[in-house]
């Protein structure tokens, strides 16, 4: 069996799949020798136009030269360009691209000075020049892929793998273009001279020029050029190959000479094999044989609606529209310009584009040549795109999910293993534009894959930069410890006791606050239950507020101290002591407390004795619309003695709190302190004591009241002839109530005096109990002006309570027992604003007011008329009358002894 390169010598051919036969129509192109145009208006040089990362050298205003460098870049795939004539930098701005999109691209526009003067040039030989030197000229001379393609041809130049085969296309399938052709016919020397230079750097065992059998000038010329080489004798020969398109794709002609398919996604190389464009070896010679860049290029201008066809030098740069112009260009409606051939092209819609280093060929064709596009018919599944496909895909799995946007699916079945010949498309019977679907779902792919690309440059920044941060954490906090380290092994013995010393005050301070805390959370936890049981006592309310100054004191003095000049030991024994007087103050707190509590349960249950023996029950024939009103005013006056009950509590506790400030603070009083305490709280208690039985005695006063009154009524209402007098003994009662019991026969006006009286009494007591235990001038006269206000609502509520006014003769009944009210309130007000002290006991002082009352009683039953005997609805005013003053003064009491 015959090796691989003994086939080639034979110039064994193999079959390709797929590929089609379309007109040629070359003949118009080809006929005439390539040719130059005049130098243009500008030149537009896209900045890149291969690779990326170019930096521009030249300004705006800088004079350029014929193949000067222009960009800058360190890319693996950056190619310089270069300026294809002298001239003036005209702008530097976006310009319509060369592209099927036709998006803006930065560009430098050159307008040329007409001289067309070269830039120092630095020939050399091939003898001379190294591999690496041949390379870097080759990159320097921005060489790209003629054939179209415009890969970077140093690349190819330098492959990893060792390369057994160099195959020169020179195929050209592409109808209507001559470019390639017209080269070999005229150039083959210089082509042979660049498979040389390629030669030299890969050392390839055989090297096959591969030509279409419809090009017979072309294939004469490079024999003859080969015959003439030196070093073509057993290893450089022309192979014709028939004409089919695409015989000129790199994979297909590469299997089509050797046999061999290359992998999806593997490249030739991988195989050992490297195809270059005879047009690439034209250039690659003149940049390192003679150092010119690639700067032009032959470009076929063909199409019925060209005058001049042919091809022609045109420099990279030159716009369209100028080439156009040249070789008397005439458009038809709707013209269609197309770069490139009618397979693989793309039309462009704007004439004033550049050249580029891929373009072979401007074709401007008539409708005669190439139909107008067709619309879009839905797919037949024929399957003629898969027996004309040349790479063996399937075009309508692709065809489906470029559609559908399923890019991921598409590139499943091998999607960019598509040349893009467009053989499906041209054998489609349903015109569907198979290709661009194809264009459009791989540059979705490549779009895809750079934002994954971008993505996992970012990820790995950020995880850097994590660690960057996480690492110089940790050498902060190194050096910190090692810091610390040093500075504890030069600390000396005193330093260490003295720290210790402060952080044992610390720790005392922090225990202090906290306990300091926990008392007071259940001070006011006490508070709190205090005024939900007893109504917030006065008493307790000042030695609570005391016992928190002291202990504020205390703590105060404690921290200051312990700052000052004391040690962690002095500190905990200010604590302990301060812990101590706490324990002592809650103690006092609770037995006041405890006392309170039995008391006020005490006086409750005999005044509620007594009120029961003393009065019968409230007829049950009451008015339920009177009782309700009754009920109003008893509400109207509790709410007015609770307001005055707190106000009397404020006062005190602002007397204990000014009473706590003026308290000592050195350690050293301590003992008295906690004495002084104690005894505030024992004072307290005998007020509290005098006040319950002041509150005690009106109640008497007021069962009192109301019994006389109910014997009157039924005295009255059994027999008016007759008047008893009846006298009710009951404890301690005062001077007042027996007055009125020896007057209570008259009739039931006067027991509605008396009761108002009683009241009247009452309220007064109850302003004598803050006032005896606070001997405040202003409070007291405060008191009086309240007592005064409610004695006369109370016998204005009376009065309305009691019955309607009938006659003149009530109305003034009711007048003079309010001036009575009124003038007894006056007069306990000035008394207590005269003495600053009690100068007599409580029981003087109860004679004194029993002897005013009395005087009262006096001069209201001088001034009141006989009244005639009472009727049955006099009677019943008159015990409803009696029943609201027995609850008045029994609720105002009890309130006094919260």
């Amino acid at each position: 069996m015959l090796t691989l390169l003994e086939q080639l010598d034979k110039g064994t051919l193999w079959h390709s799949p797929g590929g089609i036969h379309p007109p040629e129509l070359k003949q118009s192109s080809n006929t005439t020798p390539i040719a130059r145009l005049p130098l243009a208006p500008e030149y537009i040089v896209p900045i890149p136009q291969v690779g990326d990362l170019a930096v521009l050298t030249a300004q705006k205003g800088d004079h350029v030269l014929k193949g000067q460098m222009l960009t800058q870049g360190k890319g693996f795939s950056y190619l310089p360009v270069h300026a294809p004539t002298s001239g003036t930098v005209k702008a530097i701005e976006p310009r319509v691209s060369n592209h099927a999109s036709g998006l803006p691209v930065l560009s430098l526009v050159i307008e040329p000075d007409g001289e067309d003067t070269w830039a120092k040039l630095t020939p050399a030989k091939l003898d001379e020049l190294s591999n690496q030197a041949i390379i870097d000229k080759v990159k320097d001379a921005g060489i790209a892929g003629m054939g179209g393609a415009a890969f970077p041809s140093h690349i190819k130049l330098n492959p990893a793998s060792e390369i057994d085969l160099v195959i020169i296309n020179g195929v050209e399938c592409e109808p209507f273009i001559t470019s390639d052709d017209r080269l070999m016919r005229e150039h083959a020397a210089e082509i042979i001279s660049g498979v040389e230079v390629i030669n030299k750097l890969l050392t390839p065992k055989r090297i096959v020029i591969a030509i279409e059998d419809n090009k017979p000038e072309a294939i004469q010329a490079m024999e003859q050029a080969v015959a003439q080489c030196p070093i073509a004798k057993g290893l450089m020969r022309v192979t014709v190959i028939p004409t089919k398109y695409p015989s000129g794709g790199e994979k297909q002609l590469i299997q089509i000479i050797t046999g061999q398919e290359v992998p999806s996604g593997a490249i030739p190389a991988q195989l050992g094999i490297v195809v270059h464009n005879v047009g690439t070896a034209f250039a690659i010679q003149d940049a390192v044989l003679n150092g010119k860049p690639l700067i032009e290029r032959v470009v076929t201008l063909t199409g019925d609606q060209v005058a001049h066809q042919g091809n022609y030098w045109l420099p990279i740069g030159t716009p369209i529209k100028h080439a156009l112009q040249q070789c008397q260009f005439s458009a038809q409606t709707q013209q269609k310009l197309i770069i490139g051939g009618p397979m693989m092209g793309y039309a462009i819609s704007e004439l004033q584009v550049p050249v580029l280093k891929g373009t072979n060929c401007v074709l401007a064709p008539s409708n005669n040549q190439i139909a107008q596009d067709s619309p879009e018919q839905a797919c037949i599944r024929c399957g003629e795109c898969a027996v004309a496909c040349p790479a063996l895909l399937l075009p309508q799995q692709l065809f489906w999910h470029s559609k559908a946007e399923e890019y991921d699916k598409a590139a499943s079945f091998n999607l960019q293993d598509c040349i893009e010949c467009g053989c499906c498309s041209y054998v489609c019977p349903s015109d569907i534009p198979l290709v661009e679907y194809y264009r459009i779902a791989k540059s979705a792919l490549r779009n895809a894959a750079e934002e994954k690309r971008q993505a996992e440059a970012a990820k790995h920044r950020f995880e850097a930069r994590l660690k960057r941060l996480e690492d110089e954490k940790l050498a902060r906090e190194a050096k910190a410890k090692a810091a610390a380290d040093k500075r504890k092994k030069a600390m000396s013995g005193s330093d260490k006791d003295a720290v210790a010393e402060a952080m044992a005050r610390i720790a005392a301070k922090k225990k202090a606050a906290e306990q300091s805390a926990q008392s007071a959370a259940e001070t006011s936890t006490s508070e709190t239950n205090i005024s939900a049981n007893d109504n917030k006592s006065a008493a307790v309310s000042a030695a609570i507020a005391r016992a928190k100054a002291k202990k504020t004191k205390l703590a105060q003095q404690a921290s200051g101290t312990g700052e000052a000049s004391q040690s962690a030991e002095s500190d905990a024994q200010a604590n302990q002591e301060l812990e101590s007087k706490q324990d002592r103050v809650a103690a006092a707190i609770a037995r006041a407390k405890a006392k309170k509590a039995q008391q006020a349960k005490e006086a409750d249950k005999a005044s509620e004795q007594q009120a029961e023996a003393a009065s019968p029950p409230v007829s049950e024939e009451l008015d339920p619309q009177k009782a309700r009103v009754a009920a109003a005013i008893a509400r109207a006056k509790a709410k007015k003695a609770a307001q005055l009950t707190v106000k009397t509590q404020a006062g005190e506790a602002q007397a204990g709190q000014s009473q706590a400030n003026n308290a000592p603070t050195a350690h050293a009083d301590a003992p008295s302190d906690e004495q002084s305490t104690d005894t505030s709280v024992t004072d307290r208690n005998t007020t509290d004591d005098q006040s319950a039985q002041d509150s005690k005695k009106a109640r008497i006063a007021a069962a009192v009241a109301k019994a006389k009154a109910k014997k009157a009524a039924q005295n009255s209402a059994e027999s008016t002839d007759s008047k008893q007098a009846t006298e009710t003994t009951t404890e301690k009662t005062s001077t007042d109530a027996e007055l009125a019991a020896n007057n209570d026969g008259q009739d039931d006006k006067k027991a509605r005096i008396a009761a108002a009286v009683a009241k009247a009494k009452a309220k007064k007591m109850a302003q004598q109990a803050p006032s005896a235990s606070e001997p405040d001038d202003s409070q007291a006269e405060d008191g009086a002006s309240e007592a005064d206000t409610e004695a006369k609502q109370d016998t204005v509520a009376d009065a309305s309570v009691s019955a309607p006014v009938d006659s003149a003769a009530e109305q003034k009944q009711a007048r003079i027992a309010a001036a009575v009210a009124k003038a007894k309130a006056k007069k306990a007000a000035k008394e207590t604003k005269q003495s600053d002290e009690p100068a007599t006991s409580e029981a003087s002082k109860q004679n004194q007011h029993d002897d005013e009352a009395q005087r009262s009683d006096t001069q209201a039953q001088a001034v009141t008329p006989t009244s005639a005997p009472l009727t049955a609805e006099e009677q019943k005013k008159a015990r409803i009358a009696a029943a609201v003053a027995k609850a008045k003064a029994k609720k105002l009491a009890k309130q006094q002894e919260e």
